[in-house]
């Protein structure tokens, strides 16, 4: 029988790699902030951070939210290694018994999340969209379940759990799912879909330096270099301005003309999950449920016909303007500009226009 009131405060895994702090991790300050004010009483929001020499990041940490940052710093953690991070992580969780834990849902972030779930013998919803703190009663949410079921909650105590919603059945619903037996909480969270907290200049802090302990035996693959990929790195989550091509391009060769446009406006290229599926473009180009959630200022969509599992990850850009021949696509009907025309007419007369600005 877990004892529900042992726990306390959200945590947030603050994602950094070579002394940076991922966007992320700024993003699920924010939300963690957020969710922490929702629950009420003397419930804080804690960064959670894991390296080597991080001391200078913990003052953003503070600007970004952070009531507390708990932080773990060993040469043995100087590079991620899932061994190193679960145990640190685990022995944090086991000794503070936080009621909520985010993870940004990166490649390090769908790695350790589960491991530490495991060991916790808790739930984790992955790929999330979006978190809610629940105010109502877990029967609207869990109509199969018995009383007992619940672990002595009353199903009618408005008890404030966490509500993790995530895409399901290849993006055609949104299932919302409660973790009314375990704690805690845990969660990982897709980049780009929450707001960060505006930056507040001059605010503080606690800070908790947790003592690792941990070893190499402890350790069982060793790092021996980090190689950066050599390639032309896309950085769709940051994006201010993107340019995507789906399977209106009509072939691979139609991606020079949205790298053209990308470059004349200050953006980076995307695709559709179609483009990438035809072998016309890498997948690290890719929007959408299966590929990347991005949040920029603009978005231009460009022979792309708006299948819902490419809506899920871009419809709360800022500005869509939508290309297409199609008038009733249904990518025409979420955009802000609709432009109903053959794309490699209409795409060539926006470049020519910008240059006269």
């Amino acid at each position: 029988m877990v004892n529900f009131d042992e726990y306390k405060n959200v945590w947030v895994y603050t994602e950094q790699r070579d002394g940076k702090l991922m966007n992320v991790a700024l993003e699920l300050l924010g939300e963690g902030y957020r969710l922490s004010r929702e629950i009420g009483g003397d419930t804080k929001v804690c960064a959670i951070l894991v390296g080597k020499d991080t001391d200078h990041l913990i003052p953003e940490l503070y600007k970004y939210g952070a009531d507390q940052v708990y932080q773990m710093d060993s040469p043995l953690l100087a590079h991620y290694t899932t061994d190193g991070y679960t145990k640190v992580m685990t022995d944090a969780i086991l000794a503070h018994k936080p009621e909520i834990v985010l993870f940004g849902a990166t490649h390090i972030g769908r790695d350790l999340a589960p491991r530490i779930a495991a060991r916790l013998d808790t739930g984790l919803t992955a790929d999330c969209t979006r978190l809610d703190i629940n105010t109502g009663n877990y029967m609207h949410y869990l109509e199969t379940y018995t009383t007992a079921n619940l672990n002595g909650l009353d199903p009618e105590d408005g008890n404030k759990g966490l509500k993790q919603t995530r895409p399901a059945f290849g993006g055609n619903l949104m299932a919302t799912i409660v973790t009314p037996n375990t704690r805690p909480q845990m969660a990982t969270v897709r980049p780009g879909v929450m707001e960060k907290r505006k930056r507040e200049e001059g605010k503080s802090g606690e800070l908790i330096q947790e003592k690792v302990q941990l070893t190499e035996a402890d350790i069982h693959v060793e790092v021996l270099d980090v190689v950066k990929e050599a390639k032309e790195l896309v950085s769709l989550t940051d994006a201010q301005i993107i340019c995507s091509g789906g399977r209106g391009l009509g072939n691979a060769e139609g991606f020079e003309l949205i790298r053209e446009f990308a470059q004349k406006v200050g953006g980076v290229v995307g695709a559709s999950r179609a483009a990438v599926d035809s072998g016309w473009i890498e997948q690290s180009h890719q929007v959408g449920q299966t590929g990347t959630t991005v949040k920029p200022k603009i978005y231009f969509a460009c022979g792309i016909s708006g299948a819902i599992q490419h809506l899920a990850g871009m419809q709360t850009s800022d500005i869509i303007v939508a290309i297409n021949k199609d008038p009733d696509a249904p990518m025409m009907q979420i955009a802000d500009y609709a432009i109903c025309g053959d794309l490699k007419k209409v795409i060539p007369e926006i470049i020519a226009q910008w240059d006269e600005e």
